[in-house]
């Protein structure tokens, strides 16, 4: 049973004229017996709790930063009106700080018999599936007194994913790779190797693309087109370790890996290129292979949604190992992780050549845009000493970069808004040199 405030207000009210003028036993049980009984009265009218139904409806999924409706249908098989107070329980982080209790209690009154439909906005601040608690009912009886209350179990989940704000930056770059094909009206020829047509000459043509042959059969100079290689086979690697639970301003290393990660396949994918996923840190936590065209985009933003950093050193031979079983020839082997010195020195360098041996490699890795405000600090000893440390951040990463040069490796290192176009401009200029 619970009183309500209405209960308290009358049994203050009814004290102080005893209190005045009776202050005694027989005074005190004048006033709250009746009111002990109409508090009786009030919880057995009160429509019961536990013979309700509930059922759930609605969204499954949403993406990071969206609203999903959750539908929750009451109905009351009692033969008494429910008034009721319903409190919807989601994880914290299913709203914004502060907006829970106002997107998760309502109220509703359902005639006996019928059943009413109540509406959960759901707005995550976090990646994942989130899944429904509980269900509490408050059911008051008529005169508001007493309520009986009660939770129920029913389950719903709705994965949140990745909210792949780098999309804006696809038709850019799909212009470019339709520049690479050959297929726009400018004047110079669509690069890579494999020849695609014949066309007429127009001023600012590469002379070296002049098809004498076919020239000679017609009246006009002709010359050959081309197209980057398709049909090549991308390896996304997410390094998962430590590493990419590191925080750069308010996003997770991790997050702004599966942003790029995402904005690479989804231009991948239109080039006619095959893309796989491989997440592992000391074993695979996600992989999609073998996708279509249409489905390996969804595929990997559904096994992205419920990966967590985990609090492991990266195993990197491990990974290797993983990265040549899912790469059986060759293959352009993009590996999102840190640039750290020590767990690439010891980690990666040494089984780096199993993998430059049979495919390209790309590393890609977020840089701390805080590092280079730092090296611009001055004015105080404090800030000198920052400038240093800054100084010095930077020079480790450039070392460890021209590390992985050395060894064959194209890096790409950047912060975390500019790091999905730069991976791509990256997998476009290694189409136009028919690297892959």
């Amino acid at each position: 049973m619970a009183l309500t405030g209405r209960t308290a207000l009358l049994a203050a009210i009814g004290s102080l004229p005893v209190g005045i003028l009776a202050p005694s036993w027989t005074g005190m049980l004048a006033v709250n017996a009746p009111l002990s009984l109409a508090i009786l009265c009030d919880y057995a009218l009160a429509a019961p709790v536990k013979t309700l139904r509930f059922t759930r409806s609605g969204d499954t999924t949403v993406r990071l930063g969206d609203s999903a409706d959750v539908q929750l249908t009451v109905a009351n098989p009692s033969r008494r009106r429910l008034r009721a107070h319903i409190r919807d329980a989601w994880p914290p982080s299913s709203w914004p700080s502060g907006a829970e209790q106002k997107a998760s209690r309502s109220e509703v009154m359902v005639p006996a018999g019928e059943r009413r439909r109540l509406t959960t906005t759901l707005r995550p601040t976090r990646r994942g599936d989130r899944q429904a608690e509980r269900v509490t009912v408050r059911s008051y009886g008529p005169l508001g007194l007493a309520a009986r209350q009660g939770s129920h179990h029913v389950p719903w989940t709705v994965r949140v994913l990745p909210p792949f704000t780098s999309r804006k930056h696809l038709p850019s770059r799909l212009a470019r790779l339709r520049e690479l094909d050959g297929r726009t009206s400018v004047l110079t020829r669509g690069e890579g190797t494999e020849f695609d047509s014949l066309r007429e000459y127009v001023p600012g043509d590469d002379t070296r693309s002049i098809d004498w042959r076919a020239t000679a059969r017609q009246s006009t100079v002709a010359v050959r087109t081309w197209r980057p290689e398709r049909d090549r086979h991308i390896l996304l690697v997410l390094d998962t370790g430590r590493t990419s639970a590191g925080r750069v301003g308010d996003v997770p290393r991790l997050d702004a890996a599966m942003d790029a990660a995402l904005l690479l396949t989804a231009l991948a994918t239109r080039a006619g290129d095959r893309v796989d996923l491989l997440a592992y840190d000391r074993r695979i936590r996600a992989r999609v292979q073998g996708r279509s065209a249409g489905d390996v985009l969804p595929a990997m933003v559904d096994a992205m949604a419920t990966l967590e950093p985990e609090l492991v050193e990266t195993d990197a031979r491990g990974l290797s190992s993983a990265a040549l079983v899912g790469a059986p020839r060759r293959s352009l082997v993009v590996l999102l992780t840190g640039l750290e010195a020590a767990p690439i020195e010891e980690g990666l360098l040494p089984v780096l050549p199993q993998l430059t041996q049979r495919h390209t490699v790309l590393v890609a890795s977020v840089a701390d845009p805080h590092t280079e405000e730092m090296t611009t600090s001055r004015g105080t000893a404090q800030a000198v000493y920052e400038a240093a440390a800054g100084t010095q951040a930077q020079s480790q990463r450039r070392l460890t970069a021209e590390q992985l040069q050395r060894h064959g490796v194209v890096v790409v290192d950047t912060t975390p808004e500019n790091l999905a176009p730069a991976l791509a401009d990256a997998y476009l200029a290694l189409k136009a040199a028919g690297r892959l």
